[in-house]
């Protein structure tokens, strides 16, 4: 008699978990991937050119070469969907190369669906994610490949540097450079998602969700889902929180405190970062040359800091202790200011 209420208010406990749960698990980068070439963010120029084989439906091989996160997948998903329309998942098959870097990806895979008819069109797409990945003599393949199924069957090859794909390879193909996203640009987006999923987010939480994510949209849209996930009224502090990133503050606080000549205050802070706070060497070193960047010093200060920065990330690299390498590098920092600051005899 008096277990129905417990049992009521459980039932509603576990419907609110399930709820919660769905939620959670819908992923977001696919939730607002553009489903047209005009809905891809940033990269007009590009856009505008993909739009014009839409219009003539034809169009050469393609290369998209740009940084992580700024569209590369998005826009060839986009541009097969506006050419084949209903059809396009049939005419349209996507590989990604660094699964299997070797030459048998392109014997198999590759060649098995380049000799599939199309189905209600003229030719068909193959969308090759991170093709520098392929071996030279993948890429090798994967030439012979592109002009012997060339009248049924059109590649698009997605690649961080295009440099590490063979001349022959790139003189097939119509190259399009896709740049990382500005900060209004990402914050914009940011607005966007965060008013269709009912989030209140602050103009820092803006400006940290830039900072962290370097122009990549894919880590901005996961880090603003990892936000929601905490709550629904996001602040700069959760952003760096749940991205393991340093505060800019922190860090200006610590490049301040070197150049002052302030080395005991300087170690006690890269101890907090290092210590307390559980940073890795390299993502402070990271941030250090970030803020190096913005800091108001004469441009020979510069230069001098951005070398010995340099030389500690590739001692780091190497496998040498961060904790030396960072007292090291802040020491450097010391000695440079207290060197610039020296008039010449």
């Amino acid at each position: 008699m008096h277990a129905q209420p417990f049992q009521s208010s459980r039932r509603t406990c576990d419907r609110r978990r399930e709820s919660r749960a769905i939620v959670i698990e819908e992923i977001w980068i696919e939730k607002y991937r553009p489903r047209q070439l005009s809905e891809v963010v940033g990269q007009d120029e590009v856009v505008k050119r993909l739009q014009s084989y839409v219009k003539i439906e034809n169009m050469p091989h393609l290369m998209f070469a740009g940084a992580a996160g700024t569209g590369k997948t998005s826009a060839a998903i986009a541009l097969a969907r506006e050419l084949y329309r209903d059809v396009w998942q049939s005419n349209f098959t996507e590989l990604n190369a660094s699964d299997e870097r070797g030459i048998e990806v392109v014997r198999n895979k590759i060649k098995n669906f380049a000799r599939t008819a199309p189905v209600g069109a003229p030719f068909k797409i193959i969308f090759l994610d991170e093709a520098d990945s392929l071996t030279p003599d993948a890429q090798s393949a994967l030439r012979r490949t592109m002009e012997s199924y060339s009248l049924s069957c059109r590649f698009i090859l997605s690649c961080n540097y295009s440099s590490k794909i063979i001349e022959p390879i790139q003189s097939r193909c119509a190259v399009y450079r896709f740049k990382p996203l500005g900060e209004t640009e990402l914050a914009a987006q940011m607005r966007n998602i965060a008013k269709k999923e009912h989030l209140q987010i602050s103009s820092e939480a803006l400006s940290a969700i830039g900072y962290v994510a370097g122009g990549d949209l894919r880590r901005a849209i996961n880090t603003l889902q990892s936000a929601a996930s905490i709550t629904t009224e996001i602040d700069q502090e959760t952003i760096y929180q749940i991205t393991a990133t340093p505060d800019p503050q922190a860090i200006e606080a610590l490049l301040s405190a070197a150049i002052n000549g302030e080395l005991e205050l300087a170690l006690s802070m890269l101890d907090a970062l290092l210590l307390q706070q559980g940073f890795s060497g390299s993502e402070i070193v990271v941030q250090i040359n970030k803020a190096l960047l913005d800091l108001d010093i004469s441009g020979r200060s510069k230069v001098q800091l951005i070398n010995s920065v340099g030389e500690a990330d590739f001692r780091l690299s190497e496998g040498a202790d961060e904790r030396i390498q960072l007292e090291a590098l802040i020491a450097q920092f010391v000695l440079l200011s207290q060197t610039n600051a020296t008039p010449a005899a």
